[in-house]
């Protein structure tokens, strides 16, 4: 009734001649509907993003998922918590691609309100699972090298598994809203999941608990894990200085990492939640206008993450390098094997460079095995 009554008015004074009101003045006044949002501008780099997030971190998680089982088989409380890392991520990643088909469709969500709601409570629920676990192998690197002979009571494999435990759960009942939001109803309306929606004072609450709790207090403990373990290991005196600067570039590489991937998700998070208490801010769509397309992108880019946490802390464990070591010398003997046995068959003139050759103490051994317990990881 309101709108049909400003449109006759707006139609009168068009026809009354030398009026001076604006019609954008008018337009304002009439609008009532929920802010629009082009789905144009975020399309490409985030299609982009998660499908090479997902054709790096896929084969780089299978791989580490193995390995670190191996260490966890052998009593390394490292390896639970590297192995929960390494679950989380390739859990986190097998939602990378429903999101790309998402974001391909203009933002349309295809399927049921039940798949986009379990998809979103996995892709934001496993987000906060990573950085936890970062936090808590920093503490255990911290303890390990700092309290290097109290760490032989403290850390203990049921203390991992049960820390690790407590993270999935008390992580999981924090986002188990998820699942009775109005944003999760994909098969309503536009089709949308999970897409910002007008603030309130619960979701603001929330936004600034997951910035304070998910991102503030982690970044703050790696910051203070890192700097202390690169402090001992400079004051130590039986380290060679090549091993002193690789632990002070994975000690920086930690925290940078961390900045680069979820310091820009949260910091527009906090600034939406700021925005909440100017209401002129939200009347006139300031973050869909200015923000929306930064905040996907930013979201997009805490994937990264999930791709880069099998390099920088798997491959720096000096447990996992060896079991990679192994891994390589086995294969290459396998290789060197095959090649004698065919070489042998032929009557190859070249089998003398596939044959053992002698070493000290009367032992045989092939070159390649040592080639590869040489070669670095």
């Amino acid at each position: 009734m309101v709108n049909t009554e400003l449109n006759i008015f707006t139609l009168c004074l068009k026809m009354i001649p030398g009026t001076t009101v604006s019609l954008s003045i008018m337009a304002s006044v009439n609008k009532t509907g929920p802010c629009e949002i082009s789905y144009q501008d975020d399309r490409i780099p985030l299609m982009v993003l998660y499908i090479v997030v997902f054709i790096i971190g896929l084969p780089a998680n299978l791989a580490t998922v193995y390995l670190t089982l191996h260490q966890v088989c052998r009593k390394n409380v490292l390896g639970i918590y590297l192995l929960s890392l390494s679950i989380c991520d390739l859990t986190y990643l097998f939602t990378l691609p429903l999101w790309t088909v998402y974001v391909s469709r203009n933002h349309e969500w295809p399927w049921t309100s039940t798949a986009c709601k379990i998809t979103g409570f996995v892709f934001f629920n496993n987000m906060y699972i990573s950085i936890f676990l970062l936090c808590c192998i920093s503490i255990d690197r911290y303890v390990a090298v700092v309290y290097a002979i109290e760490s032989r009571g403290l850390r203990q494999r049921r203390t991992a598994a049960l820390v690790t435990f407590l993270i999935y759960v008390v992580v999981g009942l924090g986002h188990f809203p998820v699942f009775t939001m109005s944003e999760g109803q994909a098969e309503k309306g536009s089709h949308r999941c999970f897409e910002p929606s007008q603030s309130t004072k619960t979701v603001t609450a929330f936004n600034y608990a997951r910035v304070c709790i998910g991102f503030c207090i982690p970044l703050a403990i790696l910051i203070f894990t890192n700097r202390a373990i690169l402090a001992n290991i400079q004051a130590s005196t039986g380290l060679h200085p090549r091993q002193k600067e690789k632990v002070r570039y994975l000690a920086v590489a930690v925290v940078a990492l961390f900045l680069i991937c979820f310091a820009p998700y949260h910091i527009i998070l906090l600034l939406r939640a700021i925005i909440f208490h100017f209401p002129t801010l939200q009347e006139e769509c300031h973050f869909e206008q200015h923000i929306y397309t930064p905040y996907k992108i930013s979201l997009g880019l805490s994937t990264f993450n999930s791709a880069i946490n099998p390099i920088l802390y798997v491959l720096s464990s000096n447990n996992i390098r060896q079991e990679i070591r192994r891994g390589l010398a086995f294969i290459c003997n396998k290789v060197v094997s095959s090649q004698r046995s065919t070489h042998s068959s032929q009557n190859n003139s070249s089998k003398s460079n596939s044959e053992p050759s002698p070493t000290k103490g009367g032992e045989m051994r092939t070159a390649c095995p040592t080639v590869c317990q040489n070669c670095s990881v």
